[in-house]
């Protein structure tokens, strides 16, 4: 065979597979999750939010429209040029139709710039930056979970009206960092606080004692970690060993999940104040998902996180058979105007700038004598409706929402 024959050829050839990848992909509803599975948020995240997914899945048979539904997954490492070069390869040569969690802020920003560009649709979990449904909004992305805002209203206005009205931070050096402890700082003023001081880590540092110390240093009433995934779990431990409480301040946790309480145990994360959207024992809906999931993950307690994964996927899905197509700009429309309906949302609403009204709880970790069953682990202090607990529509400054 010639050079010239040849290469016509492999021409001919690559054009033929790429064909039958544009078919299989148009028989396909393809879901990507896209997270952390490696580093600090691989336990409140990663495996568990493709196993959600899976629950979402099989809630719908395992097809739709007559097409067969898949999940696909990969690791971004909390890299946003990974997040991003992964989702534009999902997007372009893969066929995947839409893309769920997202772990770091920083890499779901990276997620969302694709997403937008490409028109395909978003599903935020894992990041918790406000300006998802701010300043970053999108018609094709859709926040199913806390933001820093409902975090930071629901813990730092409990604590600082409670006595805690000093405050010291330490942060995570990111865009959720920041965005958190922006949020709380608001919060903590308006209640009549005052923040003293703060300190930003790098993700995933195993050191916190120069933070820590400076926090003592500081005299604040409050030490508001601003952080999330095993350096909440770090901050917390070593918080112990520098005897943090035991000389009279206080320890608020703006992002703890459950699984940061099972890795910590019940005897060091006792007392702990925590804001979360979903709690595996809320009630008997909630509690026979949750033995689903244990099922899939081997018994591990289920996060908020993994929990909106399923929402999410979930909601995506019910607007694709309700649309009949899954075209994404069709899909998005009708996703906006179908209200949540899952195991833990009933009737909540979807707003113009893809929050999702989801009902939060402020919830106190028990005692290890108050608790009486398996990851039996939080008591209901608060329960906050959706709109009550979010960033009002009028003050997120969303490109797409006339005030």
């Amino acid at each position: 065979m010639t050079a010239k024959a040849l290469t016509r050829s492999l021409l001919v050839s690559t054009a033929l597979l790429l064909a039958a990848h544009a078919a299989a992909a148009a028989e396909t509803i393809k879901i990507g999750v896209l997270n952390d599975q490696s580093g600090v948020f691989a336990d409140n995240g990663g495996t568990g939010s493709v196993a959600a997914a899976k629950l979402a899945v099989e809630d719908f048979g395992g097809e739709l429209l007559g097409q067969k539904i898949e999940v696909v997954t990969a690791d971004h490492q909390n890299k946003p040029d990974i997040a991003a070069s992964t989702a534009r390869r999902w997007i372009d040569n893969e066929g995947v139709d839409m893309i769920a969690d997202g772990a770091a802020s920083s890499a779901g920003f990276a997620i969302l710039e694709v997403a937008r560009q490409k028109n395909k649709i978003f599903v935020i979990s894992g990041p918790g930056s406000s300006d998802f449904t701010g300043k970053a909004c999108s018609p094709v992305s859709f926040h199913f979970n806390y933001d820093t805002y409902a975090l930071s209203k629901m813990t730092s206005e409990a604590v600082t009206k409670a006595g805690g009205n000093s405050w010291y931070f330490i942060s995570a050096d990111y865009a959720f960092g920041h965005a958190l402890q922006r949020d709380a700082t608001k919060f903590i003023e308006a209640a009549g606080g005052k923040v003293l001081g703060a300190s930003a880590h790098p993700l995933g540092t195993t050191d916190m004692a120069s933070f820590l110390l400076q926090a003592q240093g500081s005299k604040a009433k409050v030490v508001g970690l601003a952080t999330s995934g095993a350096d909440v779990q770090t901050a917390i431990k070593q918080a112990g060993e520098f005897g943090i409480v035991e000389s009279g301040q206080q320890l608020a946790g703006l992002l703890v999940f459950i699984t940061d309480v099972n890795a910590l145990g019940l005897k060091v994360a006792q007392g702990l104040q925590v804001t979360t959207s979903f709690y595996w024992d809320l009630n008997d809906d909630t509690r026979a998902w949750a033995k689903r999931y244990f099922a899939a993950t081997g018994g591990k307690p289920p996060s908020m996180v993994q929990a909106g994964v399923y929402s999410g996927v979930h909601h995506y899905l019910a607007a694709v058979k309700a649309a009949g197509t899954k075209d994404p700009t069709v899909v998005a429309k009708k996703m906006h105007e179908m209200k949540v309906n899952d195991m833990y949302n009933k009737d909540v609403a979807v707003r113009p700038d893809g929050r999702v009204l989801h009902t939060m709880y402020l919830v106190q970790v028990k005692k290890p004598d108050e608790s009486k069953y398996k990851y039996d682990y939080y008591k209901v202090l608060k329960t906050s409706p959706g709109a009550e607990a979010f960033r009002p529509m009028s003050e997120g400054n969303c490109p797409l929402v006339q005030n």
